[in-house]
């Protein structure tokens, strides 16, 4: 059985993947990379790349099969997975002096392809307005709420700077560091729990990220 958010998505990626039966949250991972997208001195986006492990991975490498990279096969995947991730507004949460930043409704760009045994999904996380560089600082941060999706950066390496903004800005990587009830609690939850809304637990394990321009 398959956790679904309100609106009927499959937390677990989101279309119709399946999930082997394991005992503890969370039950999918991502390893995320993030470079700024930029024009004239203004932030207009976040350019994501999510590779996911394996077993999330397998029934869309098995749907996509011997298909060649820019078939209409991935095409009509990717828009599948890139339909449920703007579902959950691109599963992100963007912060400008305590006001939230909003996102276009749509990638203007986006595709998903095979790295060995993982898919890869790749989009422009476009902001609905651009964003002053100059003395400014934004923080993001991207996870499932459920926390049934493990979505991590491994290092401040994953966060990149165009080389023309190397200068002015600096990116930052924060990892929270729950405590042990919190982590038991989590483990304990088998695939049929679900936490409470109110808890948000995903986002008491979410990474934040730092975005400082002079």
């Amino acid at each position: 059985m398959l956790h679904y958010n309100k609106l009927g998505v499959p937390l677990c990626w989101l279309m119709a993947i399946g999930t082997p039966a394991v005992s503890a949250h969370p039950h999918s991972f991502i390893a995320m990379q993030t470079t700024l997208v930029h024009q004239e001195g203004q932030l207009s986006g976040l350019k994501m790349r999510w590779v996911m492990d394996e077993i999330t991975s397998a029934d869309l490498l098995y749907d996509a099969g011997k298909a060649q990279p820019d078939s209409v096969v991935w095409k009509k995947l990717a828009a599948e997975v890139m339909a449920n991730v703007l579902v959950q507004h691109y599963f992100t949460e963007f912060w400008h002096q305590k006001q939230p930043v909003k996102f276009d409704k749509m990638p203007k760009q986006y595709g998903l392809s095979r790295q060995g045994n993982r898919a890869v999904l790749e989009f422009i996380l476009p902001l609905a307005h651009p964003q002053p560089l100059k003395g400014q600082r934004y923080t993001f941060s991207t996870f499932d709420p459920t926390y049934f999706v493990d979505m991590t950066y491994d290092s401040e390496k994953d966060l990149t700077l165009p080389p023309e903004l190397a200068s002015q800005c600096r990116l930052q990587l924060q990892t929270p560091q729950p405590g042990a009830s919190l982590k038991a609690y989590a483990l304990a939850l088998d695939k049929n729990d679900a936490p409470t809304d109110e808890m948000e637990l995903g986002r008491q394990f979410a990474q934040q990220v730092t975005l400082v321009c002079r």
